[in-house]
């Protein structure tokens, strides 16, 4: 039967119409094919095991096939480029740390990547706070001991997870708070300098306290102050270093969730409130917590984005006041 005219049309109008409803049934159909978590770091750490958390509640929430991939290297560098250069199109997640988007802004020449431009942020999800340790053998039992320790013997030998690690840049800004002349050590990670500093090849470190708190328990090291503002919920008995005299003194890295820039707002909000539900989570909270991190819930993405531009800003003055070397 041949068509009429007006039948014609509408055949036409209608097809147009399914071809123009196509990209919002395709982004209603979020996640339809497997999303990719990148970890900048290696597997077994906190940072991945951060990462696999979120991995989970994605599997569970949005009934997705979540694969973690761990691409540690050049302090985060080498993952964050790879989902820098991904398609905004929610299948490339990252697990960033203030490393990835605010230290290595400062710490680097040429930055493979821009930690503002290059990514969507989605959700924060943990705080770590770090602690002031030092090896029992050290005639220090508190801040202001230790301060006129390190006065009289200058060249006190401390460790870090690395140039510009947030270890590194806690010491440092330790070093100019108490005029104190003290010797860095750079390690490929935390827990070889933890345990140097238990070995007593080292005299201190500023260190994530997760690793370290077994260890302070043991007596293997002595903790002389958190670095956070308030004292940390897995471990009350330990005075801030702000109560010990460093007045507003704080270093806390933290943990989120970004994509590559341009993905659609929908596919963000469905991350991201699937992120807050697992950091909302009580046993959740509970776990966490008992591990000395800090879970971050109630954000929102554009907070989570005015807070990685303020967090660049900010790190950027310490990196340049500690005299990190520029990679």
């Amino acid at each position: 039967m041949l068509w009429t005219r007006r039948a014609a049309m509408t055949g036409c109008c209608g097809a147009l119409a399914g071809v123009a409803a196509w990209p919002a049934l395709a982004e209603a159909a979020y996640p339809n094919r497997p999303i990719k978590m990148i970890v900048p770091y290696p597997a077994g750490g906190t940072i991945d095991l951060l990462g696999r958390l979120v991995a989970d509640q994605l599997r569970a929430g949005l009934a997705a096939t979540v694969v973690v991939e761990n691409k540690p290297g050049a302090a985060t560098v080498l993952g964050a480029e790879q989902v820098a250069r991904s398609e905004g199109d929610g299948y490339t997640l990252l697990t960033a740390t203030s490393t990835t988007l605010a230290i290595n802004k400062a710490l680097y020449r040429k930055l493979a990547y821009d930690p503002v431009a290059d990514f969507t942020p989605i959700a924060p999800v943990a705080r770590v706070p770090f602690a002031l340790i030092v090896n029992p053998s050290l005639p220090a039992q508190t801040l202001a001991e230790f301060t006129a320790y390190a006065k009289a013997n200058p060249g006190l030998a401390y460790g870090s997870a690395g140039n510009g690690s947030p270890h590194h840049l806690g010491a440092e800004m330790l070093r100019e708070r108490l005029g104190i002349d003290v010797h860095h050590v750079s390690y490929r990670s935390s827990v070889p300098a933890l345990l140097d500093v238990i070995a007593g090849r080292i005299a201190f470190m500023v260190v994530d306290l997760q690793p370290a708190l077994p260890q302070i328990r043991d007596g293997k090291v002595r903790v002389l102050g958190v670095t956070t503002r308030q004292r940390v919920a897995a471990a009350p008995d330990i005075a801030t270093l702000a109560e010990s005299g460093l007045d507003r003194f704080e270093l806390v890295a933290w943990v989120g969730v970004v994509a590559p820039a341009g993905v659609p707002r929908p596919i963000v909000d469905q991350l991201a409130a699937q992120i807050d539900k697992l950091t909302s989570d009580p046993l959740t909270v509970e776990r966490l917590t008992a591990l000395a991190l800090e879970p971050v819930s109630g954000s929102t993405p554009d907070r989570f984005k005015a807070f990685v531009k303020a967090e660049v800003d900010r790190w950027g003055i310490i990196v340049r006041n500690s005299g990190a070397e520029l990679e």
